[in-house]
């Protein structure tokens, strides 16, 4: 059993405002490229974490689904809910708060706390809307 490749998911939700702009940017082509979102507004995110490995012969688990969900509280949700992206969270200062790029945020945050657990973050998700949704892999050649 313990050669089974298997993954899980844990699922979170949180909210948060954020403002789309770019710094490279004018005024009038941040306006023009983030339309209604260059201004400040809010999503109720939903972030689905995805963590691979091998089935423990001991507990039959590939992670402790109540410790994944401690890390991603502790790790984004207690830092990201009801919070201002641009403003208040650290991890993100400087960071045109995409969701792309929130969710890349997301596994840099996450990806060295999941391995010491033995296993490796395999997807990050990041829906921002019923209708828009990022899935991030992780970096090339991780």
């Amino acid at each position: 059993m313990a050669s089974e490749l298997v993954e899980i998911t844990h699922v979170q939700e949180f909210s948060a405002a954020h403002r789309l702009v770019s710094a490279a940017l004018s005024e009038a082509e941040n306006r023009e490229l983030y339309g209604p979102c260059f201004t400040d507004h809010g999503h109720n995110y939903v972030l689905e974490v995805t963590v691979r490995g091998q089935l423990d012969e001991r507990t039959g688990m590939v992670m402790d689904l109540n410790r994944l969900s401690r890390l991603i509280v502790e790790r984004i949700i207690e830092r990201v809910d009801h919070r201002h992206l641009n403003h208040d969270v650290p991890f993100l200062a400087g960071t045109i708060t995409t969701a792309e790029n929130v969710a890349v945020a997301f596994w840099r945050e996450l990806a060295a706390p999941i391995a010491a657990h033995g296993c490796r973050l395999h997807r990050v998700r990041l829906r921002e809307s019923r209708m828009n949704l990022v899935d991030y892999f992780g970096p090339p050649n991780a």
